[in-house]
């Protein structure tokens, strides 16, 4: 059946228009891409690399490996804790539950794995020593036993939306955020400097994997688990930001995991809860969501990140692309040239499990040409389903080992052969240092985005003490803040001069009179009916001026009556929230400009200034 064009794929075809356009009036005058443009041929070689690994020793190590421990190299699990060792009662049970074992130390031994991903819900990231810690302890268990073969410690440290480790440690603007700047300058650089001190903290406490940069090119608006994780929606500016922290990452000694291959920018099902199906043609894929996937490939990373989505024109068969040979290995590694490590997105998620049982997918995900295997829901059955496999014929010995060669390849191109623990003394010379918070903030400045500003509300005249208020939906993310965005923003506005106050919604409309403005932070307003959508209403009609500021997708103006002002941050963390008071009272000037138009009311690079 024909595909009938929506919404959202005219909004991906505008938006190549866009792309396409631009790029012939800049061919048409003689320019020339920036240094840090992947387009540039002069621009600086792919890398830096790390390590050169030495293959001869790496496959005579893989060679002395039994079949199980091959295997088991394979698989990259959690582990419930913050002590590889000695976790807390309550998640040695969780361990025994799920893995039959108490400790992170325990099972990496008993299935020879390959790599722990750690988690803020799995109690492994309270603090930087702590994690730190935990990675020693881990590490010495992967030393003790077997092959004596070192961790790929590793986790999603995408920053914005998403981080598993908060404070002390830095925390940066997230992609979106990154790309507001980028939309600015046209200059990758902060991005890539942003990824080179993240990485650099990550390697202090052990993490030498980074589920990042997200490689997606976000043109629905209704998307609801890509958005702000996306740079944006112009391909080659998201090519050239994911470059950028290709080589930021890299730099640092942390591998960069590209995600999610072979494009989860267009779709309307989160795959942790369903099976979304990309409907792009293979024509629009190649111009819209290829680019950024290639840009990471010529810029060496390391990994790439599959999708578990369904993408028909790529694979008529309806499997996931995670689970797609024509995906994996006819588009990654022979159309784009790739020859690092493939990983799953996890295994646990209900995308990659509708068609197939919890046995079949690991398997399936090998023969598609899958290296690691992401966090399946049952250890113990994938690394039985595997050895099964292998036994029965279905994969052969020779293709484990070529997956295991490419882990050992990564291990030893970042350096775990020759120093895999971590120390407290790094941990107190990187994490957090004030050399890496003042980065954060000098980059968070030039980030957010002021989409209008009537009769000039904006900036705050703090030198005469406004009083201002503050209300709107406070997001959860205690990695990340010091506290509630609403609260933050208060303090934060305090501190600049102004008498700032935080109110819940439910009192915020009867407080408002007497103040100078009322500053409203939403977060994802829907289309249709959103307790959001009062708020803003009623305060408008107190007569005190509204400032919306949109804590995450910048598309909440449209669903909202005309404000006063309108911003977008593009997160809630503390970082984000310092650069917009910053912003509202003047002490910086808005710099951001969109990197993803929002239909109806602001086209693609809308910015403004005072």
């Amino acid at each position: 059946m024909p595909y009938e064009a929506s919404r959202r794929t005219l909004f991906a075809v505008a938006a190549v228009a866009a792309v396409t356009a631009a790029g012939a009036a800049s061919a048409a005058v003689g320019a020339r891409p920036a240094p840090d443009d992947p387009r540039n041929p002069a621009r600086e070689p792919a890398g830096p690399p790390g390590r050169r690994p030495d293959r001869a020793r790496l496959r005579r190590l893989v060679e002395g490996m039994s079949l199980a421990e091959k295997v088991g190299q394979l698989f990259v699990s959690r582990a419930y804790g913050h002590s590889a060792t000695d976790p807390d009662p309550a998640d040695a049970e969780k361990n025994l539950a799920a893995f039959g074992v108490r400790t992170g130390a325990e099972l990496v031994s008993r299935y020879h794995l390959g790599g722990i991903i750690y988690f803020a819900w799995a109690h492994n990231t309270r603090d930087p020593h702590q994690i730190a810690a935990l990675s020693a302890g881990l590490q010495r268990a992967a030393l003790a036993a077997g092959p004596r073969v070192p961790l790929l410690l590793s986790t999603d440290q995408e920053h914005g939306a998403v981080a598993r480790i908060g404070k002390p440690a830095t925390l940066f603007p997230g992609a979106m955020a990154l790309g507001a700047l980028h939309a600015a300058t046209g200059s990758a650089a902060e991005a890539r400097r942003a990824a080179r001190i993240a990485g650099t903290e990550l390697a202090a406490m052990g993490i030498r994997q980074d589920y990042a940069p997200v490689a997606d090119v976000n043109v629905n608006p209704a998307n609801p688990v890509i958005g702000v994780r996306s740079f944006g929606s112009d391909p080659q500016a998201v090519a050239a930001l994911v470059a950028a922290q290709v080589r930021g990452y890299q730099g640092a000694g942390v591998a960069a995991t590209a995600k999610h291959f072979p494009g989860h920018g267009d779709t309307e099902t989160d795959s942790h809860v369903g099976l979304p199906v990309m409907r792009h043609s293979r024509a629009l894929w190649e111009e819209l969501d290829e680019p950024p996937f290639r840009a990471a490939v010529d810029a060496g990373v390391d990994a790439v990140m599959t999708a578990h989505i369904v993408f028909p024109a790529l694979d008529p068969s309806g499997d996931p692309a995670t689970l797609s040979r024509p995906i994996v290995t006819g588009i990654l590694r022979e159309r784009l040239g790739f020859r690092g490590v493939v990983v799953t997105d996890a295994l646990d998620m209900a995308g990659v499990r509708q068609k197939y049982g919890n046995d079949r997918v690991p398997v399936l995900a090998l023969k598609a040409g899958c290296d690691q295997l992401l966090n399946p829901p049952d250890l113990g059955l994938a690394y039985r389903s595997v050895l099964a496999a292998v036994e029965s014929g279905e994969l052969t010995e020779e293709r484990i080992a070529e997956s295991v060669l490419r882990i050992l390849e990564l291990k030893a191109r970042r350096g775990l052969f020759d120093a895999p623990e971590p120390t407290a003394q790094g941990v107190d010379a990187q994490v957090g240092i004030p050399e890496h918070l003042a980065a954060a903030d000098e980059i968070a400045a030039g980030t957010t985005t002021l989409l209008a500003n009537a009769a000039g509300t904006l900036p705050l005249d703090a030198a005469t003490g406004p009083r201002v208020l503050v209300t709107g939906t406070d997001p959860v993310s205690p990695s990340a803040t010091t506290g509630p965005p609403t609260a933050v923003l208060a303090r934060e506005l305090t501190a600049l001069g102004c008498r700032a106050t935080a109110a819940a919604p439910a009192g915020a409309v009867a407080a408002a009179p007497g103040h100078a403005a009322v500053v409203v932070c939403t977060y994802n307003v829907a289309e249709g009916e959103d307790p959001q959508r009062t708020l803003v209403t009623e305060l408008l009609a107190t007569g005190v001026p509204v400032v919306v500021l949109a804590v995450r997708n910048p598309y909440d103006p449209a669903r909202l009556p005309r404000c006063a002002a309108e911003l977008a941050t593009y997160a809630w963390t503390d970082v984000e929230m310092r650069a917009a008071a910053r912003v509202l009272t003047g002490a910086e000037r808005p710099a951001g400009r969109l990197p993803v138009p929002v239909p109806g009311r602001y086209p693609l690079g809308h910015g403004l200034t005072y």
